[in-house]
This record gives C-alpha cells, structure tokens and sequence, in this order.
C-alpha cells in the first residue's frame, strides 16, 4: 500500500524559507511521476510543482524563481525547497503520486496523496 507521508510545514515570516519533505513507501517510486500541491483556505487545491521519473520539471507560475521540487529515488522522498515566501503561499501542502509516463501538474493524473502540511506566511 503506497503511503505518503509529509513533514517541514511550519509558520515562517516574508522573505523566508522552508524545505517540505514526502516520506514515501510501498512502492518502487523512481517510476513515478510525484508532485506538490497546496490548498488554501476558500480556495480550490492546486498544483504547485512536479517531477517525472526521468527529473524533469514543472511549476506553477506563482512559485517560478522561488520553489524547487527534486526528489532522492534511493530514499524514495520527496522534497519542496521554498524560498522568498509570501503570504499568498500560505496553504495546508500535499504530496502526491502516481505510476505515470509524463509529466503533469493535473490533481486528477494522481492517485496518492498524503495528509498535508500546514504552511503559514505572515507579513
């Protein structure tokens, strides 16, 4: 059974920095497309970055320049680098997952998700 298991939110001032990480396990996850999405409160959820099992990658216009997605297929984790944060980043943070071929920021293409991370930026 695959689980997701996400770590790092945290509540951080403008400007700042946080580093989100996906604990993954029941499945070999370096075949997998795995990405980031967040959903704030009022709001719709949304794709914020993704990664294919060949390591390329995609963002949402609103984290370019700021986030980073990579991934350890050896440690089968996940991890979120984000830098210069704003207050519109504010969000609960969503690992997510699936056995897939491309590349892709659609919240239906994924089929694992973890319980989120809350995220707080204050101005």
């Amino acid at each position: 059974q695959v689980q997701l298991v996400e770590s790092g939110g945290g509540s951080v001032q403008a400007g700042g920095s946080l580093r989100l990480s996906c604990a993954a396990s029941g499945a070999t996850f370096s075949t997998y497309l795995m990405g980031w999405f967040r959903q704030a409160p009022g709001k719709e959820r949304e794709g914020v970055a993704g990664i294919a099992r060949g390591g390329s990658t995609r963002y949402a216009d609103s984290v370019k320049g700021r986030f980073t997605i990579s991934k350890d297929s050896a440690k089968n984790a996940l991890y979120l680098q984000m830098n210069n944060l704003k207050p519109e980043d504010t969000a609960v943070y969503y690992c997510a997952a699936r056995n897939w071929w491309s590349l892709s920021l659609q919240e239906a293409v994924f089929r694992y998700w973890g319980q989120g991370t809350q995220v707080t930026v204050s101005s």
